[in-house]
């Protein structure tokens, strides 16, 4: 339906359900994935960017991002086994400076050996386990959860550097070039630019490219409530159902088309170069070139640019709110 290789959508949306943590990772930006490609094509295998948004479906977890300096300052404190992998020397350099100590506390932490990393995995494991009838504590229960996945991984321990975000359904987090993330939990509709340029360096038996992620990696260090991704409201007299994250790309943006059962029909707007339109609850119809198209949980469908610039759901299920996705390159002014 869409054409020609050189009409190929610029982006790919997914639903994700995630039961075991995904790796720690950042994506290049496109110079950097350019030269990634050229040098290593066997594992960088195109030269294209790969910013993400993530919308919540479920209560999800991320961790997304350095966290702001004095948490980072406070969580170390805290932790004996984190100040003996790191160091005397990082210690001192940490507390004497900000968030530019951050860069080498988690160089130091992403270099240390493998039995030191384990040794200071196990000592941490030990101690929770000590602390069993402990008031609950959500990052501890990260550790417990990740390390019995993972064992002595050396992602684990990036769960005390990055922000750890619980988003509701319909919270959004962006991934923008060397973001660091890893998704956790929960399941999302993800959108992204077309490519597979991911560099990781924990929480996988896959192939860990430290060096280059320590290179490219953001040293932000921004509070977690940061991180989350608005949308916007483009037409709120005509669609005031639909909310449009647009992220700072020309890839893609999303619409998120949320219809309460009172409403019968509803105008969705369709971009000159058209859009997949993803349902996740609800029924309703639509008419394509004299066509009716079945709307249903699960149902996937491209609308082309012939279908018009507005296309009139018709919502069947009085009893159940209608919800779907709309991706469509960002073509927004």
């Amino acid at each position: 339906m869409i054409g020609s290789a050189a009409a190929r959508l610029p982006f790919l949306l997914k639903v994700l359900s995630i039961r075991k943590a995904l790796s720690v990772q950042v994506h290049p930006d496109k110079v950097e994935a350019e030269k990634l490609h050229r040098q290593f094509p066997d594992i960088y295998k195109d030269p294209n960017h790969k910013p993400e948004l993530a919308i919540a479906l479920t209560d999800f977890q991320a961790l997304c991002g350095f966290r702001p300096y004095a948490e980072i300052d406070d969580v170390l404190k805290k932790s004996l086994e984190l100040q003996e992998l790191l160091g005397e020397s990082v210690l001192a350099k940490f507390a004497a400076t900000d968030k530019s100590a951050v860069k080498i506390a988690y160089e130091q932490l992403m270099h240390s050996g493998p039995d030191a990393v384990q040794r200071c995995i196990e000592r941490i494991a030990d101690r929770i386990r000590t602390e069993e009838d402990a008031e609950p504590c959500e990052l501890r229960d990260l550790f417990c959860r990740l390390y019995a996945d993972f064992g002595c991984d050396v992602g684990v321990l990036s769960i005390y550097f990055l922000n750890y975000l619980r988003l509701k359904p319909g919270q959004a987090i962006y991934l923008a070039a060397n973001v660091p993330h890893a998704y956790l939990d929960g399941d999302c509709v993800e959108c992204m630019a077309c490519s597979d340029n991911v560099v990781r360096a924990g929480l996988t038996p896959k192939f860990k490219d430290v060096d280059t992620l320590l290179r490219l990696v953001a040293y932000d260090c921004l509070p977690g409530e940061a991180m989350l991704f608005q949308p916007v409201l483009l037409n709120l007299l005509e669609q005031p159902f639909t909310r449009t994250f647009l992220p700072p790309v020309p890839d893609f943006a999303v619409a998120e088309i949320s219809i309460p059962n009172n409403v019968g029909e509803y105008s969705v707007s369709n971009p000159a170069n058209g859009s997949i339109l993803l349902v996740v609850r609800g029924k309703a119809r639509l008419t394509i070139a004299g066509s009716e198209i079945e709307l249903r949980v699960g149902k996937i469908v491209f609308l082309p640019s012939s279908a018009g610039r507005k296309v009139l759901l018709m919502l069947e299920d009085a009893g159940v709110p209608f919800l779907a996705f709309q991706a469509m390159a960002n073509d927004f002014e």
